[in-house]
């Protein structure tokens, strides 16, 4: 049967998660990578915990329903690009699977990216828990820099299909410049910083506070996303220009 079904691709960033089925255009969801525990109950402490359907704890939330959930302490366990917490994000992965994609993961292959300066214990750790939590029946692991080259197929621009290119990763907690020579990473030729969208949106509100907008404080950070992602905002922002500079400089540059 795994043969007959699409393969699941779960592409799990800093500050967010990306899933869905292989043949699509799109993921399916889109959602941050958050865990949120009630704060009274530890991981894995089953006297604290209710489970509906089997799967669907209702002790901890991940995504959307765990932002700024009240009596619930907010989690991430992937920090710039890496994970630190894996039981968290075991749970996280078990939630997509089953609550999100609804799949039987005995019944599909799964395609995951990594970071391109991931460890091998990292990828040995999450192969582990794929085939010995999930009984999956197959797992690629693939990073995400190589796959980015892979989409850039879709655009009609792109006459010659190749794996060749520089790739410049700017996620929600890290930023890589990627070197890719015929689908494998140049790993000696990596750059990165740990500069990326999160701390742009920190910048952001920091500015907002220095100019005394008279933001509610609940919507600063919703507002600083916004200004983030506006077309517009570096016409009118020298300062958060300069941010951009010095990340482009520290590429090419050094």
């Amino acid at each position: 049967m795994s043969t007959q079904l699409p393969p699941c691709v779960i592409d799990c960033g800093t500050g967010y998660t990306k899933v869905g089925y292989a043949g699509n255009t799109e993921p399916q969801f889109i959602m941050p990578s958050c865990v949120s525990i009630r704060e009274s109950a530890s991981v894995g402490d089953q006297s604290q915990r209710r489970v509906v359907k089997g799967v669907d704890d209702l002790d901890f939330f991940i995504g959307d329903e765990a932002v700024d959930k009240p009596n619930y302490a907010t989690k991430w366990p992937i920090r710039h690009g890496m994970v630190e917490d894996w039981d968290l994000m075991e749970k996280f992965m078990e939630q997509i699977i089953f609550k999100y994609l609804r799949a039987e993961p005995e019944d599909h292959s799964f395609l995951m990216t990594e970071p391109p300066l991931n460890t091998p214990e990292n990828r040995e750790y999450l192969a582990e828990i794929m085939f010995e939590t999930f009984n999956i029946p197959g797992l690629y692991i693939a990073v995400q820099a190589v796959l980015a080259l892979a989409a850039s197929w879709t655009s009609r621009q792109v006459g010659q299909r190749t794996l060749t290119g520089i790739v410049i990763d700017s996620g929600d907690g890290v930023t890589h410049a990627i070197p890719v020579a015929e689908g494998y990473v140049i790993g000696s030729c990596i750059k990165h910083i740990p500069i990326a969208g999160r701390d742009i949106t920190f910048f952001i509100q920091q500015l907002l506070r220095d100019r005394e907008v008279g933001i509610p404080p609940e919507q600063s950070l919703e507002t600083a996303k916004a200004v983030k992602v506006c077309p517009t905002h570096s016409s009118v922002e020298p300062s958060l220009v300069r941010v951009y500079c010095v990340c482009f400089y520290f590429f090419v540059c050094l």
